[in-house]
C-alpha cells in the first residue's frame, strides 16, 4: 500500500513538534522551540503540560508513570513530579553534545541520543552516542560513533533497540542487555536517499520513520524493504502510532528546522492518517 498526500491536519501553528508518544489515551509531544511539553486531544485542542526553558525533546515514562523529558540545550534528563520538573540525570559531563530524542523501555531504562555537536548552533559536526540512564538516574555511554543518532524504538519483546542514524541513511540495531547496556551492533535497514529522523514501530515489527529531506514518511522492514510511503503537506520530522485502536499515524511536520525561522513562521503541523497495522513496541 502506498499512501500519497493522504493526511488530515489535526493541529496547526506549532513551532516545531517532536518526540510524539501515545500514552494513557493521549498524544504527548514536545514543541521544542516554544519550550513546552503538550498533549492534544482528538479534536485538535492542545494542552500545556510542562515548560522546559532549555528546549524539550524526547519523552518517555518510568514504570510508575512519571514522565521523563530530555532538556536539549543543557543536556539534562528531567522528571515530572506532579507539576514540577526536577533533574533525573545530568548528561552534560558525558560530553556527547546536545541531547535529542529518547526511548524508554518497559524496565525504565532510558536511551538518549547525544548528537555529538550543537546542530542548531552551527557547531562543527562530530559523531554522536547513545546514553543510557537507569530508572534511578545513573547515566553512562553505551554506544559510540553514531552518525547523528535520532529517533529510537524498542521492540515489543524488549530485546532490541533500533536507532535512526540520520547522516548515514540507515537504521541501526543493538541487543539490549540486562544491565541496560547494548551489544551486537548491526545495520537493521539501509534506506538510501533519506534522512531518517523520528520513528515508531508497528505490530508487524516494521518501522515508520520520518525523512525530512526527502519529504516522506516510510514504512521500513528489517533488511531495508519499504512497503509504504506517505508524503505529508510539509517536511516530516517525527511520527508515532496511536489512537484508541493504535492505527492512527501522527506526523509532525514543518517548513524548516531552523529555530529562528520556526518561531517566526509557526509552520509546525500535526498531520494524521489511518494505517492497517496497529502500534507495537515502544513507542
Amino acid at each position: 500500500m502506498a499512501l500519497t498526500d493522504a493526511t488530515s491536519i489535526l493541529l496547526d501553528g506549532l513551532c516545531f513538534g517532536e518526540g510524539p508518544r501515545w500514552h494513557d489515551g493521549q498524544l504527548y509531544f514536545s514543541d521544542i522551540h516554544a519550550h513546552w511539553v503538550m498533549t492534544v486531544d482528538a479534536a485538535g485542542t492542545p494542552t500545556r503540560v510542562a515548560e522546559v526553558a532549555n528546549a524539550p525533546s524526547g519523552l518517555g515514562w518510568l514504570p510508575d508513570g512519571r514522565l521523563l523529558v530530555v532538556s536539549m540545550d543543557d543536556s539534562r534528563l528531567l522528571r515530572l513530579e506532579v507539576t514540577t520538573l526536577i533533574e533525573h540525570a545530568d548528561l552534560a559531563p558525558l560530553g556527547r553534545g546536545v541531547c535529542n530524542d529518547m526511548v524508554v523501555d518497559a524496565r525504565g531504562y532510558a536511551y538518549v541520543g547525544g548528537m555529538g555537536f550543537g546542530f542548531a548552533r552551527g557547531e562543527e559536526y562530530r559523531p554522536g552516542a547513545i546514553i543510557m540512564i537507569t530508572p534511578t538516574g545513573e547515566a553512562r555511554v553505551v554506544a559510540e560513533d553514531l552518525l547523528f543518532p535520532n529517533g529510537s524504538v524498542v521492540t515489543s519483546d524488549g530485546a532490541t533497540l533500533i536507532v535512526a542514524e540520520t547522516r548515514a541513511a540507515r537504521l541501526t540495531a543493538f541487543d539490549l542487555l540486562p544491565d541496560g547496556g547494548l551489544e551486537h551492533r548491526r545495520v537493521w535497514a539501509a534506506v538510501d536517499g533519506t534522512t531518517p529522523d523520528g520513528m515508531c514501530l508497528d505490530a508487524e515489527g516494521a518501522v515508520w520513520v520520518a525523512s525530512p529531506m526527502s519529504g516522506e514518511v516510510l514504512r521500513v522492514h528489517e533488511g531495508g524493504r519499504v512497503s509504504d510511503r506517505l508524503r505529508p503537506s510539509r517536511r516530516p520530522y517525527a511520527c508515532t502510532l496511536g489512537g484508541p485502536d493504535g492505527r492512527t499515524l501522527f506526523v509532525f511536520t514543518a517548513e524548516s528546522h531552523s529555530p529562528t525561522k520556526v518561531r517566526a513562521l509557526r509552520s509546525g503541523r500535526l498531520e494524521t492518517t489511518r494505517v492497517d497495522v496497529p502500534a507495537g513496541g515502544s513507542p
